[in-house]
Formats: structure tokens, sequence, C-alpha cells
């Protein structure tokens, strides 16, 4: 896990996740929404996210499933 988040980035918690009834799955990265995860993909999330030991887990699951999608130029 330390070779993994470098920097501590991490730390700061800047993944939340949302989710539906519906099982659909919105994730959001400092509250602005990155990623939506529906069906069979929201549901292999949510086992993913209750499997998580803890919080750094969680922010480290939620970072791998929303890609790169940082290309530098985000605020």
């Amino acid at each position: 896990m330390d070779n993994i988040d470098k920097r501590n980035r991490l730390d700061e918690q800047p993944f939340s996740c949302r989710v539906t009834k519906n099982n659909t799955v919105f994730i959001e990265y400092y509250g602005k929404q990155v990623k939506t995860l529906k069906g069979k993909d929201g549901e292999k999330f949510i086992k993913k996210m209750n499997a998580a030991e803890n919080e750094k887990d969680t922010q480290l699951i939620m970072a791998k499933v929303t890609g790169n999608f940082k290309r530098g130029n985000e605020r």
C-alpha cells in the first residue's frame, strides 16, 4: 500500500461515493462527479467497498475505478 500512494494524496480523502436504491454508484472527486457505475459494475464496486478494511483502502478502490481521468487542466 505504501508503494502505491507515494505522495499520500489519498490521506486527504478526495473521493466520495453515493449509492442509490437500484445500486447505481456515483463517484465524486472533491465534490465533482467523475464516474457513474450501473448494473453489474455497480454491484461489483459495492462488494469491493464492503470488503475494504479501512478508509485508505476505500479511497484506493475509488481511485482505481475512476481511472486516469485527470489530465492536468482540472481545477
